[in-house]
């Protein structure tokens, strides 16, 4: 039996992804501080007998007992209210957390996968982005403490490939969306539903013209399961090419949820992305991947699954 260590495994994503590694018969040992991430989302995971549960900070010594095939690197605020709130954690989980956990895969010699982000890309002067941009990012501004940590977890971990000989892949990971997200992260999809069940004006910042695109969290995990088992060592953009503006989204998300929300805005913070759209033809030609989930799909699905927490409390 493989055996997989997710950090972070207890966010939206990691929980995700154990769940993933579970179903294909795998072992996972899940590390988490909790810091962000919430036991809710593995709840239903503590019967396995093949899941374990640790709370650890990864920023200090992972030692974990046994055979390691796979380490995958999840841990960190992923939203602006978390590492607005939490600027030193999430430079201290990109830094000496990717050093930690690429210390644990050197030693196991297992595969490391990091979760990287679109946000390396910053503001981006190239559109749609392709995965030789170098990125448009200010190291000093509120969100250069993310954009920046993701920035250096990318360079060290090519430095254990180039210098150990250490396996690794590189996901950079755009917008993703679905059930088992926090309805207080901050992020536009969670914001908007909240807002529009409950027939508040939905908060947009800017002009609403900014853009985005949303991928649905089982594609999300399939393209990164199926970037753990390739061969590809450089970065690679998972996520979906479906563009579209933040004020489209909040329209859609009135619609869906049969709200009576208007709209309404606010100053657009500094440096917020003007776009943001991955060029994925790299993970459709190395990986045989592309997103399949529509968008008012997987919305719909969002819209149930935070109506049931907004009504059932």
């Amino acid at each position: 039996m493989r055996t997989a260590v997710v950090t972070g495994g207890a966010g939206f994503l990691g929980s995700h992804l154990c769940d993933k590694l579970l179903n294909e018969g795998f072992k996972v040992i899940c590390l988490d501080n909790l810091l962000t991430g919430k036991m809710d989302n593995l709840a239903h995971l503590i019967v396995n007998q093949n899941f374990s549960f640790i709370k650890h900070d990864v920023t200090n010594y992972i030692y974990v007992h046994g055979k390691i095939d796979y380490v995958l690197h999840f841990a960190s605020p992923a939203s602006p209210e978390d590492y607005n709130k939490y600027p030193i954690q999430t430079l201290k989980v990109g830094s000496l957390g990717t050093h930690k956990a690429l210390g644990l895969a050197k030693e196991k010699k297992a595969v490391f996968l990091l979760a990287s982000t679109s946000e390396v890309y910053g503001d981006p002067q190239v559109h749609p982005q392709k995965e030789d941009y170098y990125g448009h990012v200010d190291p000093v501004s509120t969100r250069g403490v993310y954009d920046e940590a993701k920035r250096f977890a990318e360079a060290i971990t090519m430095a254990y490939y180039r210098y150990h000989n250490l396996e690794t892949r590189i996901a950079r990971i755009f917008n993703t969306y679905g059930p088992g997200m926090r309805n207080d992260d901050g992020r536009a999809i969670p914001n908007f539903i909240m807002q529009a069940l409950k027939n508040k004006p939905l908060t947009i910042y800017g002009d609403g013209l900014q853009t985005r695109s949303f991928c649905y969290i089982t594609d999300m995990v399939e393209g990164l399961y199926k970037l753990l088992l390739s061969s590809e060592t450089n970065p690679v953009n998972i996520g979906s090419p479906d563009e579209i503006s933040i004020k489209g989204i909040a329209k859609e998300i009135i619609d869906l949820s049969g709200s009576k929300s208007k709209i309404i805005f606010k100053e657009l913070p500094v440096n917020d992305p003007k776009v943001r759209q991955p060029d994925i033809t790299k993970a459709k030609d190395k990986l045989g991947w592309m997103p399949v989930v529509e968008r008012k799909i997987g919305l719909k699905k969002t819209v149930l699954y935070f109506k049931k927490i907004l009504f059932s409390n």
